[in-house]
């Protein structure tokens, strides 16, 4: 029999940045179709689409699939200057794959085709309408972004948009329905969740469509998840109608923890976060939502990560927390070695909602990051943590904990201290010195019995990276 993997978050091995994750589970397996960012990536997108999947009953258990779209591929594309951005994939009446994407420069829904789930994958054409022009390009269309598909009863509902919070000229997420080729239009776009500029008086205030369509179907009732207008937050609003009729529902999860309430203020954030993009699954009776974070200091090195969530007998949707454990089936076991870029809470003195204010390596915030270049199999860490840095994580379920060990380098002379919650008492601190190599350093400190969150909080001089710590 054999042993199941830990899942962690992010789920995927610490060097792959795949954002704007679609899961969906075709026989006993669930894909992950995204975007695919470039470790120090100076855009969005920069490489080409890949696939991971994961036995349904084994979620720390990931297998890479491939490159299964480049971006040349797409005949608008040929000389790869464009990036391709987040997709979303459906299967169609006859059974094959159909995977619909957006190139950062065109407004145009691209469409590309394959017979099983992660295999290679080839172009298949444009999103038009019945006399041949490419939805997004007849006068009166608003610009394709970020397509969301769901297929049923031989029709398929593409779900597009993008707008700024004051761009009058954007009126929010439409939804266009598709013949069975899967291209041809039958009902041109209407507008079915409202931009800020169109709100007053929908129940979207505060909350309305910026980006990162995402469609699913519970029960009777179509789920629209999108990224609000504060660009952290993935929302959902519900509907009877794949075409029409919805109303907002609130706040799925927020890749800075915001609204949070159980360890911190709701309105202070938990983590530096930026745009979201993700959807929903259910696997073996358990829905979870798919979302990214953001690393290395920028917006441009985004991992996929995962929570459980709860879809309650009304269809309302309870916001997730961010945690460590996330795919797991519980909390994590509270001895052993984990490593420091599974944190889901970074924190210091100066509070900030979004990510990569001041560039790579911005010194005023930790940040998870990894040695090497892009495609470079090298385990990330946690950065910069300067005098007051907390690293936050969450759970273990902790039976007799009475040592801790950390694995520090840098130019650092200090003291980690090592709490069970933010404001909590300290139960024991590990002292730590210059040094150029990953060093490790322990202490004997209990920590409390039962489901417990760790920190780890560095005071002192100098900037501390740790890259991994035991519980013993």
């Amino acid at each position: 029999m054999s042993v199941k993997k830990k899942a962690f978050n992010p789920y995927l091995p610490s060097w792959e940045y795949t954002p704007d994750g679609e899961p969906y589970v075709f026989e006993d397996r669930v894909y992950v179709y995204g975007s695919h960012d470039r470790f120090r990536g100076h855009v969005f997108c920069l490489n080409d689409y890949v696939c991971w999947s994961a036995p349904v009953d084994d979620l720390g258990n990931w297998r890479y699939e491939g490159v299964i779209y480049e971006k040349t591929q797409d005949p608008l594309n040929s000389n790869g200057r464009m990036c391709l951005y987040a997709p979303d994939v459906t299967i169609g009446p006859d059974g094959r794959y159909y995977l619909y994407y957006v190139l950062d420069k065109v407004s145009v829904v691209s469409v590309a085709v394959c017979d099983t789930p992660a295999g290679k994958y080839s172009f298949y054409g444009y999103v038009m309408y019945s006399d041949g022009t490419r939805l997004g390009e007849k006068e009166g269309d608003e610009p394709q972004f970020d397509p969301a598909v769901l297929t049923e009863n031989g029709k398929t509902y593409l779900y597009t948009g993008f707008s700024w919070r004051t761009d009058a000229s954007r009126h929010g997420a439409m939804v266009t329905v598709l013949d069975a080729d899967m291209l041809t239009i039958l009902e041109g776009p209407r507008f079915v969740v409202p931009s800020g500029s169109y709100s007053k008086g929908t129940g979207f205030e505060g909350h309305e469509f910026f980006e990162a369509a995402s469609i699913r179907k519970i029960g009777r009732t179509y789920y629209f998840v999108y990224s609000s207008v504060v660009m952290h937050e993935l929302c959902y609003a519900v509907s009877d109608s794949p075409t029409g009729g919805f109303t907002y529902g609130g706040v799925v999860v927020s890749n800075c923890d915001m609204h949070v309430d159980s360890y911190k203020p709701s309105a202070m954030p938990g983590y530096y976060g930026g745009n979201n993009h993700g959807g929903l699954v259910n696997i073996l009776g358990q829905w979870y939502v798919f979302y990214h974070r953001h690393t290395n200091g920028t917006s441009f090195s985004r991992q996929g990560c995962a929570e459980k969530i709860t879809v309650k007998s009304d269809g309302s949707i309870l916001q997730a927390e961010m945690t460590s454990c996330g795919l797991h089936e519980g909390p994590l076991p509270g001895k052993g070695e984990y490593p420091a870029y599974i944190a889901c809470n970074l924190l210091c003195g100066t509070e900030s909602v979004y990510s990569g204010l001041g560039g790579w390596m911005d010194n005023r915030f930790p940040l998870i990051t990894q040695d090497g270049r892009d495609g470079d199999e090298e385990p990330g860490y946690i950065g910069n943590m300067m005098d007051g840095a907390v690293a936050g994580f969450k759970y273990f379920d902790c039976i007799n904990v009475q040592k801790v060990t950390i694995t520090v380098r840098g130019y650092c002379r200090g003291v980690f201290h090592v709490k069970t919650s933010l404001n909590g008492p300290v139960h024991g601190s590990i002292n730590v010195d210059y040094t150029n190599v990953w060093t490790d350093y322990s202490a004997e400190i209990p920590l409390p019995d039962g489901v417990q969150t760790v920190y780890f909080e560095y005071s002192g001089e100098g900037n501390a990276s740790l890259a991994s710590f035991a519980l013993c």
